[in-house]
């Protein structure tokens, strides 16, 4: 695996979080307005932005982590119901007293106690503004004909932290909706076939959304080297590839 090192010293401290039972995971901090946010790459889909005194987690499975051994959630953001992504168990694990878990209608059949959000509806949660974005597949099918992400089931989210927009797309491919963002600072886009997207796909999805930095993620065994091929005579996109397959 090729990793691109462009890294812009004014937007990044790179640390590793050490947690109990032997858990290491990478942390990227970047600055914002209202104070720094940290983004911490627990695998596949799952992350973790710890920004000022709040914790929001995307998609927390237990394949990826101990999440009995981590830091309890204030928001937990769950981008659909297949189960890479909606782990009951360790959404209970996670949760406190006024912990806000934000899901589909779908997930919502499979985890009471929820909130759910549509395609396109905004809330503030825990002081954070959060839009849901739709997310589904435009070409990439089952066997049986069924797009792998059918439209109206999956969320994807933009966050934001102080002046910092965060996008964390879901599992998705380039959609007009995904293109029509502005504003998006921080992009988490999946390359995982046939699941979602093919590095083409990121890269005009990247082309159109124009983030500052790129985290390619959820890639499975994708080549995250073609990616950084396919956007550099992109000066204004630093393509970064954390541990997220």
């Amino acid at each position: 695996m090729k990793i691109h090192h462009c890294i812009i010293p004014a937007l990044v401290i790179l640390s590793v979080v050490m947690l109990p039972a032997k858990q290491d995971f990478l942390t990227d901090t970047l600055p914002t307005t209202a104070g720094d946010l940290s983004i911490t790459f627990l695998g596949h889909g799952t992350l973790m932005f710890a920004f000022n005194d709040k914790v929001v987690y995307v998609d927390p499975v237990a394949r990826v982590a101990d999440f009995s051994d981590m830091a309890p959630a204030d928001v937990i953001l769950i981008t659909h119901h297949h189960g890479d992504h909606l782990d009951p168990a360790s959404i209970r694990q996670l949760q406190k007293e006024h912990t806000r878990v934000i899901l589909t209608a779908t997930c919502a059949e499979r985890f009471a106690g929820g909130t759910v959000m549509a395609n396109g509806a905004d809330q503030v949660v825990h002081g954070l503004p959060v839009t849901a974005v739709p997310a589904y597949n435009l070409v990439h099918k089952r066997d049986s004909g069924q797009l792998f992400h059918p439209p109206d089931e999956g969320n994807g989210y933009v966050i934001t932290f102080g002046d910092l927009r965060v996008y964390v797309a879901g599992d998705t491919e380039n959609t007009p909706e995904m293109k029509a963002l502005e504003g998006i600072d921080v992009a988490f886009l999946p390359m995982n076939l046939p699941y979602t997207m093919t590095p083409e796909m990121v890269a005009d999805a990247a082309r159109a959304i124009q983030p500052k930095v790129l985290y390619p993620y959820h890639y499975g065994n994708t080549d995250t080297a073609e990616i950084v091929v396919l956007l550099k005579d992109q000066a204004g996109i630093e393509v970064r590839i954390r541990a997220l397959q």
